[in-house]
């Protein structure tokens, strides 16, 4: 039994870390491509990318929550239901694609401003920002079709469209910033198209696998306002629960500027490379999430309680497991990390016990990212959403405490691992061990 659920998570697990790590790939490719140009285009490529990254990244939703009730539908037996409750998440990542699109075209110059960049770097940004911003409906038809499959059990469809629209980019980059034989070279604009192209493709692709399994089913494409409304309600908390994890990485940014001394430009330097490399590690975290979410859909919608239990248990030992090896693997690096990112000695001894801290805490990390897509997958937005603006409300005003009381930043990341991940992991386990979030039966749509 056990062997079989290891295989379950690991067939799932291992092509959603894949494509995790693939889709930062966009804007690295794009960053190695424009770097070339000059250092005011990357300026401004960076600006944009952060702007993007924030609005894209909210809308996460569209992914988990299709995720959740795909998965449930067929769990239930009718892989008819769950395709009509995929293509109500598409048409819904249509609608906020373009009213997103609209309002981010429009407020390209304001939101650019924000930054305080000099008036070359914000020329770029805004340059970017604005074609960039034509490419939010492909990206989050991506993440709805994404969460579609994902619910359907697979994972490597997302990969193997991840990859390819990697390759697409780097392409088009190329072709379109500098230019080849009879094309001329735009630039930094080239490298938004490029990028907006590639987009375009890999939206195309994923919904085509999708109206195909669609059409299979008898399932119409046509969007369905009762589905799509309800598609946006059960987001609500979803998107919640996002704001509050954001909310409390910014305020782990505002910590740091607010206890560093002399040394600031160190400790914000250093920081950054440390919350790039815990993001990273989240990834591997996060694949288990992701098949958690699927599974348990599933089976909830199949109403067998006793595997959902079974499941979670072996996947939170996983979690732990995998936490532990990424901790270990963390602080042994730690010592050679720094050179690779940064040629500041100082960034590089400050680097290594902010890096320790940060593994210390990979194992409850690992059981908080999985019990995390568990509760999604289970439909428990609402829990999350209240219990992630707890977990914020305890954690702010500790960090900002330590930030003046302690300084350092070694101080504050103890506090971000311990309290943060901490009170999220109270939380979580607490909810974990009820029966509450134990609904079975696939989700209905009300009138």
């Amino acid at each position: 039994m056990r062997r079989e659920i290891d295989r379950e998570i690991w067939r799932l697990a291992v092509p959603a870390f894949l494509a995790l790590v693939a889709e930062p790939l966009f804007l690295l490719s794009d960053a190695a491509i424009v770097g070339h140009l000059g250092t005011p285009e990357l300026a401004g490529l960076g600006i944009a990318a952060v702007v993007l990254q924030t609005a894209v990244g909210l809308c996460v939703f569209l992914a988990y929550g299709t995720t959740a009730s795909v998965a449930r539908h067929l769990g239930a037996g009718d892989r008819s239901g769950a395709l009509a409750q995929g293509v109500d998440g598409l048409w819904l990542a249509v609608l906020i694609g373009v009213v997103t699109t609209v309002a981010g075209v429009a407020l390209t110059g304001p939101l650019v401003a924000v930054f305080g960049a000099d008036d070359q770097v914000a020329e770029h940004a805004t340059t970017y920002l604005r074609i960039a911003f034509l490419g939010t409906v492909p990206l989050l038809v991506m993440l709805a079709a994404t969460g579609v499959l994902r619910g359907l059990q697979d994972t490597r469809t997302p990969l193997v469209v991840a990859v390819a629209g990697n390759a697409l980019n780097i392409v088009l980059n190329l072709l379109l910033v500098y230019g080849v034989g009879p094309v001329a070279g735009m630039g930094l604009a080239g490298s938004a198209v490029g990028s907006v192209l590639a987009q375009v493709a890999s939206a195309a692709a994923l919904v085509a696998v999708v109206a195909r399994g669609a059409r299979r089913e008898g399932t119409s494409l046509r969007p369905d306002l009762r589905g799509v409304r309800a598609a946006a309600r059960a987001a609500v908390a979803l998107v919640v629960r996002t704001l509050t994890l954001r909310a409390a990485l910014l305020v782990t940014t505002y910590a740091v500027t607010l206890g560093a001394g002399a040394d600031s430009a160190v400790d914000l330097a250093t920081h950054q490379l440390a919350m790039t490399l815990w993001t990273f590690l989240a990834f591997a975290l996060d694949a288990i999430a992701i098949a958690a979410q699927a599974i348990t859909g599933r089976h909830l919608g199949a109403g067998d309680v006793d595997a959902t239990r079974a499941v979670t248990r072996r996947m939170v030992q996983w979690g732990v497991v995998s936490g532990v090896v990424t901790g270990l693997a963390l602080a042994a690096l730690s010592p050679l990390l720094g050179p690779l990112f940064s040629s500041d000695p100082a960034v590089h001894d400050l680097l290594v016990p902010v890096l320790v801290v940060a593994a210390i805490g990979q194992p409850i990390a690992g059981v908080v990212f999985v019990l995390d897509g568990v509760l999604i997958g289970a439909g428990d937005g609402t829990y999350l959403a209240w219990g992630g603006l707890v977990t914020l409300a305890v954690y702010a005003p500790l960090a900002l405490v330590a930030a003046q009381a302690l300084g350092g930043l070694v101080a504050i990341w103890v506090v971000f691992s311990a309290v943060f991940m901490g009170a999220r992991f109270v939380v979580l386990t607490r909810r974990a061990r009820t029966d509450t979030w134990l609904v079975t039966g696939a989700p209905t749509v009300a009138p």
